[in-house]
């Protein structure tokens, strides 16, 4: 074997490491008892306080509503459900142009994500702009660090890390296929075609891996079982569960049960949605 396939092969081991270490950096992410966030070790979330949930809450409760937009569909999502409940309140309204406004205080909260989302409102704001305003983005954070430690989010920096990792490993066996075809002696084409495709899938597939674990997926699928999105908002006059409905189910929950305040706030990704 020649130098240039020494280079290939050195370079395709290489590669399947870095896939290796992403994936376990990817996939068992640690939950708070230092162990893998399995959902067999949680009887509702993990071991703990509940993630986004007031105190008192029991620890094997589900997360708070703003908790599960989160693991839902990301920050936009979690700061959506905050202006929910602010709104439920009378903390915040709908301002001009599809912005949000505050409309007093914040009222008798503790909840971290409304206060920050509250705090930032010091001008109207689309929701896009108040999602990354310091304070919020600081209580939403906060809350994804919550439910790192329960298993329920990959950590942000394993994330990146494991992301980096799976990116380059298609790099590092392109520049083995080089520094093999500058040596004269590169490997042959069974054996790029060996190496090659099954790194560039395995690298994709990590790649495309939601922040979300399958714990994480698992609840949010046993909570929409069991609570179905209804078809009349009048079915409903709790406002914790229209903040859970909009937690779960996102742009279809606000346009039912609050038409108004998300198409004049700008809250919906199909502004032409209308509520009955």
């Amino acid at each position: 074997m020649g130098t240039g396939t020494w280079w290939w092969a050195g370079a395709a081991g290489t590669a399947w490491a870095e896939l290796l270490v992403a994936a376990v950096l990817l996939l068992r992410p640690r939950g708070r008892t230092g162990g893998t966030g399995s959902a067999d070790a949680m009887p509702g979330v993990a071991r703990g306080a509940t993630p986004g949930a007031p105190p008192g809450v029991p620890p094997d409760a589900p997360p708070g509503p703003a908790a599960l937009a989160l693991l839902r569909g990301g920050r936009r999502a979690a700061v959506t459900v905050a202006l929910v409940a602010l709104h439920q309140r009378g903390a915040v309204a709908a301002g001009r142009r599809r912005t949000i406004r505050a409309n007093g205080g914040p009222g008798r909260t503790r909840d971290p994500v409304q206060l920050g989302v509250h705090r930032s409102l010091r001008n109207a704001l689309p929701l896009r702009a108040l999602a990354l305003r310091p304070e919020a983005r600081r209580a939403v954070d906060g809350l994804r660090a919550e439910l790192g430690r329960a298993g329920l989010l990959r950590p942000p920096g394993r994330r990146r890390a494991a992301l980096l990792l799976a990116a380059a490993a298609p790099a590092t066996l392109a520049a083995g296929l080089l520094a093999g075809a500058a040596a004269g002696d590169g490997p042959g084409a069974w054996a790029v075609l060996a190496a090659g495709p099954p790194v560039l899938l395995a690298a994709l597939g990590l790649l495309r891996l939601p922040p979300a674990t399958r714990a994480a997926r698992r609840l949010l699928a046993e909570l929409r079982e069991r609570h179905p999105l209804p078809a009349h908002r009048r079915e409903v006059t709790d406002g914790h569960l229209v903040q859970l409905y909009v937690a779960l189910y996102g742009d279809p929950a606000l346009a039912l049960f609050l038409p108004r305040f998300s198409r004049d706030g700008g809250l919906l990704d199909r502004p032409d949605q209308d509520g009955p």
